[in-house]
Parts: structure tokens; sequence; C-alpha cells
């Protein structure tokens, strides 16, 4: 039966780890999809945490672009993080994105891969929390986050917030 749960937070919010609780709850091997590219040595040390904390009970895919190439099928999976995902979607170049196209873009892969029939945890930040950003690259990337994050909302049938390590329901 087809399902779908989103996790947000803020960063160190505890969402991944929760998720993380609620996918191994689901299935005694879970599917991890791990969205993030790895371009420095902090974000190196980020990706090693996570892994060590899956240990060996995951599968886990790498695919920061293409959601929808991910064999989802029959599986409690979890996406570790729309976040990233999105980020990954910016131009290379540092120039600003066009919000609405790519959230298109997003949108539509994402609607393929949820089309499978699996139990889906899709993690990501909840970056409205903060303050507005004097920078028009981070005001354009909010924007296309807190759209995504909506996005992944409605068609979700449960949404968690998690504050400080606490998960509080907010739909379902």
């Amino acid at each position: 039966m087809k399902r779908i749960i989103l996790v947000t937070g803020g960063q160190r919010s505890g969402k991944s780890e929760y998720a993380e609780r609620l996918a191994l709850s689901l299935s005694e091997r879970p599917l991890y999809i791990a969205t993030a590219r790895v371009g420095d040595e902090e974000m190196r040390l980020r990706v090693e945490r996570h892994k060590r904390r899956r240990a060996e009970q995951w599968d886990t895919i790498e695919e920061p672009l293409r959601l929808s190439r991910c064999n989802a099928e029959g599986r409690a999976v979890l996406i570790d993080c729309l976040t990233l995902w999105a980020a990954n979607w910016l131009p290379e170049d540092g120039s600003l994105p066009d919000v609405e196209l790519t959230l298109e873009k997003l949108k539509a892969d994402l609607d393929v891969f949820l089309g499978q029939e699996a139990t889906f945890i899709l993690v990501g930040n909840e970056t409205g929390l903060g303050g507005i950003s004097p920078s028009a690259l981070q005001r354009s990337f909010t924007d296309l986050v807190g759209l995504l994050n909506q996005h992944a909302a409605r068609l979700s049938d449960e949404v968690w917030l998690v504050v400080a390590g606490i998960p509080i329901k907010i739909k379902g």
C-alpha cells in the first residue's frame, strides 16, 4: 500500500535520525536514497556520519538529480534530503535560478518517483523559519525549497516537524 511521509525541520533538528528510525520500524532492510553531492571536506564528514549511523541494515542509492531513476517498488524508502536534491538543480555558475521552471522540473520528477507502490519517507529542511537573506540567490533557493516542501506536504499522508529532536505530527 502506497504511503508518503514528509519529515521536516531545521538543520540539526534530528529529522534524519527520526526518519531513519521510522523507516527501520517499517522494514528490516529499507532503501536509502542519498541526494547529497560531496563538494568539500565538511560535507564529506557529514555524509560519513550518516553512513556510520545507518550501518549495514540499509540498501543505498546515491542519486543527486533524478529520483525517478530509482526503483522503490514495494520498499520502505527514505529520501534524504529534498533540500540537497533541490540545490543540485541550481545553475552551476551561481546565477539565479528560474524558481518556477526549476520547481516544475522538481515536481515532475518527484511525482513520477512517488508514482511507485512503496512507502516513502521524504526528509527536507524547513527553510522558511529563518530571516530574509540579503542574498538574492539564497532568497531564490529558500523560495524554491519552500514551494517544493509545500508540494511534498500536499502529496503526503503524514507530515512531521522535528524540533530539538522531538517529532511533532502536523498532518495525518
